[in-house]
């Protein structure tokens, strides 16, 4: 080589130019994945109401493992609170629809009335049960300020079922299935209630 010296310095400036892009990946990787992982809370987090709560529900975990219900199960629940007291449980759920499985979130206040419920993950028909998706959603809106004693277990059913509730057109293996599940998570608030708004579980 005719200049050692130059290719030396080229090196070095190449490895502290290495270095620092690295030590600023390290430095921001983790401000970028809190960010990334806020934004999929606040995007869960739709289904209940800000005022309800100022603690990180998704953060506080109330089952300790997946639980089968009737219709449905139950794969985690979080517990909202507000000024350190609880103010809302959240349920997340499993049904199997017409094409595949359905994840909801199901948010429950204290009295065991509905705050809202939002469709997570689903792989319902395109134009008929994929209605269930999006949010804000006008159907699952309307369970909304139910609870399990008002209808009554009876009354939580499709109309076509002698219960309460429209189904989505030409969706019914959907509507059922979903309107079970809100049902099933309902009577297990309803159930466990005390347990549900304790706090975390020991993970």
């Amino acid at each position: 080589m005719k200049n050692p010296v130059g290719v030396a310095i080229l090196m070095l400036l190449v490895g502290l130019g290495i270095g620092s892009t690295y030590l600023t990946h390290l430095g921001t990787a983790g401000r970028i994945e809190a960010q990334r992982q806020a934004i999929a809370d606040k995007t869960l987090l739709e289904v209940l109401p800000a005022e309800r709560y100022d603690n990180q529900p998704l953060a506080q975990s109330v089952l300790a493992a997946p639980v089968v219900l009737v219709h449905s199960t139950l794969l985690d629940g979080y517990l909202a609170t507000r000024n350190n007291l609880p103010s809302a449980v959240l349920l997340r759920s499993e049904t199997l629809g017409y094409e595949g499985r359905i994840e909801l979130l199901v948010a429950i206040d204290l009295q065991g009335r509905l705050l809202g419920v939002k469709t997570l993950r689903q792989t319902e028909t395109a134009g008929l049960g994929a209605a269930i998706a999006g949010w804000p959603n006008a159907w699952l809106q309307t369970f909304t300020g139910h609870s399990r004693k008002a209808p009554g277990d009876s009354g939580w059913a499709l109309k076509k079922d002698q219960g309460q509730f429209d189904q989505l057109a030409g969706a019914t293996v959907t509507s059922r299935a979903v309107l079970q599940a809100v049902h099933d998570a309902l009577r297990y608030f309803d159930e466990h209630k005390t347990r549900l708004t304790a706090g975390a579980t020991d993970e």
